[in-house]
């Protein structure tokens, strides 16, 4: 690749602009489109010695903006035990097994990425991972980042016994007798990672190198870092600094839900430290867990293993009254409000949150946004377009998957089961859409994430939700300029349009005629005009 720019022709250039149209070429010149249209206008341009590529007819999408990513972490736990290659449980203790005899030298087995699908009720269990792992402590965070799995000796140094009480905002799986079973839930992991050694911002900057290789072979090229403690902030400065950020980033601050407003004039000043490519603008409010763990806060009751109600409603991991003024004070302040509300009770309670903050302190432009939403009610569905709230979806659950059959669908009444992840019916409703991965607990991959969108299917059984299914086009817009829209980007970034940055990602086909579209391949990622990927 050289310096007298680049022409890509005969493409299915799918621009991402106010349209949604496509071309057939483009033209980069200094990092920068300088020309969008058919292959004879592209042909025509003053550029003679720049460089060729014939995609062959393949489809040419803008980068991929992620809005909800744990890319630090993922990475970081790719160089740990990881779970990626497994299916089952029993590949899970193969792989824990391989793990531990290649790492004899290691105080603490730390890992993450199994799937509660593998396991009875989604709860592996301490004593056969003492039989694999025998006396060195082991922490293992499942894909989601709710649960994690302990062994005996994780137990014992944490001082975990069936006198333990459950936290109030987590959950000690147990045994007929009560002692612990070996999964905690939700802020029930504190009580053994407090004694684990903690990540530094050395192991967060390898991770973040390692993530963002795997974003770039999956034509990301921006994102949103969904949780951003200081260490994970360090790591991004300094990789930013040696000029290894490859891509454009807003940071989502943790807002720790044990303390109070204090915490604000701390964010204040978090935010003055930023870097090239990198802004900490965001704040992450946590406000409920998942659904499969019954810790995601919803309005009617969870169901029993008959069917019958329980008393249990999930957690509001924030009181919805405080709620409305930490709200009204960051939108006060200029931050953008990063919610996890996952059940129908969390959305209601961000959008009451929302409501508030517009009215006490006017329309603003910190275009906050709801991250999962699986289940909203429907009355709260036209709220997104009226407080200009943004549904930042994660497709790649919308499908009848082993989580919702197994883990769902028996404990929730079959009314909120249709009620899940309403993506077409916001943007009907006149919300915005930006989608996010939601890697590591889930895959990078986002036209796996894509198909998911369209289809509402895994590639098998009966389709969740049809009418909630969104165009081709409509899914690699939320993508692409409505991620590009959540992080403040759209007018750089986010689709193919002249003067805009040179991001975009070249495929191995067409997958709108070659389908399915979980099958295409990337072949190339460009960054500023320049390739951050290529087979």
């Amino acid at each position: 690749m050289t310096d007298n720019g680049l022409l890509v022709v005969n493409a299915k250039v799918f621009t991402s602009d106010q349209r949604g149209r496509y071309a057939e070429a483009l033209a980069v010149e200094r990092g920068s489109f300088v020309a969008v249209g058919s292959n004879e206008e592209i042909r025509a341009a003053s550029m003679p010695d720049a460089d060729v590529i014939d995609a062959g007819g393949a489809l040419v999408t803008p980068g991929f903006i992620d809005a909800h990513v744990h890319t630090a972490m993922s990475g970081l736990e790719q160089l740990r035990l990881n779970f990626d290659d497994c299916a089952n449980a029993d590949d899970a203790y193969t792989a824990i097994a391989t793990y531990v005899a290649d790492h004899p030298d290691a105080t603490w087995i730390l890992g993450g990425g199994w799937s509660q699908a593998w396991f009875d009720k989604g709860c592996p269990d301490a004593a056969t991972l003492d039989s694999i792992v025998g006396d060195r402590p082991a922490l293992i965070a499942n894909t989601d980042g709710h649960g994690v799995w302990v062994n005996s000796a994780a137990l014992s140094l944490a001082g975990i016994d069936r006198s333990t009480p459950d936290p109030a905002d987590g959950r000690i799986e147990r045994l007929a007798d009560g002692s612990p079973q070996g999964t905690l839930h939700e802020g029930a992991r504190s009580l053994v990672q407090r004694h684990a050694p903690p990540d530094t911002a050395a192991d967060f900057r390898r991770g973040l190198i390692r993530g963002q290789a795997e974003m770039h072979r999956y034509g990301i090229t921006g994102w949103q870092e969904a949780i951003v403690h200081p260490e994970i902030q360090d790591a991004y400065l300094a990789v930013a600094w040696a000029g290894q950020l490859e891509g454009d980033v807003v940071g989502a601050m943790w807002w720790d839900r044990h303390r109070g407003m204090e915490q604000i004039e701390e964010l204040v000043e978090r935010r003055s430290r930023s870097a090239p490519g990198f802004r900490p603008t965001s704040v992450k409010l946590m406000l409920d867990g998942v659904a499969e763990n019954f810790t995601a806060s919803v309005l009617d009751p969870y169901l029993d293993d008959t069917g019958a109600p329980t008393e249990n409603r999930g957690v509001d991991f924030i009181d919805a009254s405080e709620l409305k003024e930490i709200v009204v004070a960051l939108d006060r302040l200029g931050f953008q409000c990063h919610f996890h509300a996952l059940g129908d009770r969390a959305v209601r309670n961000a959008l009451d949150a929302l409501q508030e903050a517009l009215q006490r302190n006017g329309l603003g432009d910190n275009r906050h946004h709801l991250a999962h939403i699986q289940f909203v009610h429907p009355t709260d569905i036209p709220r997104f377009g009226e407080l200009g709230a943004i549904a930042n979806a994660q497709p790649l659950w919308a499908c009848n998957d082993d989580y919702q059959l197994e883990l769902t669908k028996p404990f929730i009444s079959p009314e909120r089961y249709s009620w899940q992840y309403p993506f077409g019916s916001i943007l009907r409703g006149g919300g915005r859409l930006g989608m996010g991965s939601d890697w590591n607990v889930s895959t990078a991959n986002v036209m796996a994430e894509i198909d998911v969108a369209v289809t509402r299917s895994d590639g098998g059984g009966e389709p969740l939700g049809p009418d909630e299914a969104l165009s081709p086009e409509q899914a690699l817009m939320a993508f692409t300029s409505g991620s590009a829209f959540i992080n403040h980007s759209e007018h750089r970034m986010g689709s193919i349009e002249v003067g805009k940055q040179a991001d975009f990602v070249m495929f191995d086909r067409n997958p709108l005629v070659e389908g399915p579209l979980r099958d295409a391949q990337v072949v190339a990622t460009f960054r500023c005009g320049r390739p951050v990927y290529q087979v």
